[in-house]
């Protein structure tokens, strides 16, 4: 079943559907840096909420850019960024 697919099923919650995104994108062949820090960022905003804590300094340039993309999804309800997973799955997928 392609993440699109499950996507359109409305009859599931929305927390199984993320969870089965999270699945297919794994198999992806090829997934850019830009989309992977795309999903990291609603990923952790379907998790865990707002960025909290401090921002990384300029040497950790991957935490830095990991941190940004997730502050980019501040004020996002956990729901609306697990939808917007799924559908970045999906949109990656097709």
């Amino acid at each position: 079943m392609t993440a699109r697919a499950v996507y359109r099923q409305s009859s599931m919650p929305i927390e199984d559907d993320f969870a089965r995104a999270q699945q297919e994108i794994r198999s992806a062949s090829s997934v850019g840096t830009t989309e992977l820090l795309k999903l990291y960022a609603l990923f952790k905003q379907g998790t865990v909420g707002d960025v909290s804590g401090k921002r990384p300094g300029m040497l950790d340039v991957k935490g830095r850019a990991k941190y940004d993309a997730w502050s980019q999804q501040k004020g996002t309800s956990k729901e609306d960024a697990m939808k917007a997973y799924v559908a970045f799955v999906a949109e990656l997928l097709a």
